[in-house]
């Protein structure tokens, strides 16, 4: 076995267990998380190694970056049952790159992005999952929508064709220590509780932790963490 495989088994193994200990932490199981290893830089090879490994969700920041490394994990053998997840900041001039390439888009921020999403999904003849992304504590450095825009985006949205939307997202603090993100995460739980009902647009997903801060989000309701450097190592290890 490779020094490369074996590291990547035992942080693979660590997060599944910090992951298992914080939903019982939030008085549900593990299999209420989805763990999405973001594979930013990572290359196609430790991908498929990953997906032997049981991860079957994958994240990308750019859409750009990840079509090539996205076909070539999906021409090797078991690349096919990846999920692929669109994380970053998506501009709308690349809306029909994304639909093209992703399983679901995180971070629709706008009534025009998600209609561009909307038209290529139903000239693709699909249906896109979507989530709204919510800048929650206003910090001017992160995307996202203002709390007071969540509930007539989520009514609009809802309503396009070709489009699933089913929760929200959000970035934590950062940097700064774990619980520093605790309030976003929690503002964020309870805006989607108070939309959801407002609405009656069911939004059972929260996407809402990263390496440094995952389990604080799984204690607040989070039902997706995106998990990149605790499970592929630091970047300059990645190449």
């Amino acid at each position: 076995m490779s020094y490369v495989l074996s590291a990547l088994i035992k942080r693979l193994d660590l997060v599944r267990d910090r992951i298992g200990r914080a939903a019982g932490r939030s008085g549900r199981g593990q299999d209420a998380v989805t763990l999405v290893a973001v594979a930013k830089t990572v290359p196609a090879e430790t991908i498929v190694a990953a997906l032997n490994l049981g991860i079957r969700d994958l994240g990308e920041n750019r859409v750009q970056e990840a079509e090539e490394k996205i076909f070539r994990v999906r021409s090797a053998p078991g690349g096919g049952q990846a999920r692929w997840h669109l994380i970053g900041h998506l501009q709308r001039n690349k809306a029909a790159r994304a639909v093209g390439a992703f399983d679901r888009v995180h971070g629709v921020d706008g009534l025009e992005l998600a209609a561009a999403l909307s038209r290529h999904a139903v000239a693709a003849s699909r249906v896109l999952p979507v989530m709204i992304e919510v800048n929650v504590m206003g910090v001017a450095s992160q995307f996202g929508v203002a709390p007071d825009e969540i509930e007539p985006l989520v009514r609009a949205v809802s309503e396009l064709p070709g489009l699933a939307l089913d929760g929200l997202m959000t970035v934590g603090a950062r940097p700064g220590r774990a619980e520093d993100s605790r309030p976003a995460f929690a503002r964020l739980r309870e805006m989607r509780d108070r939309v959801a009902r407002a609405s009656g647009v069911r939004l059972p997903e929260l996407s809402m932790g990263m390496s440094g801060d995952f389990e604080v989000a799984i204690e607040e309701g989070s039902t997706m963490v995106r998990v990149g450097a605790a499970i592929f190592g630091g970047r300059t290890s990645r190449a």
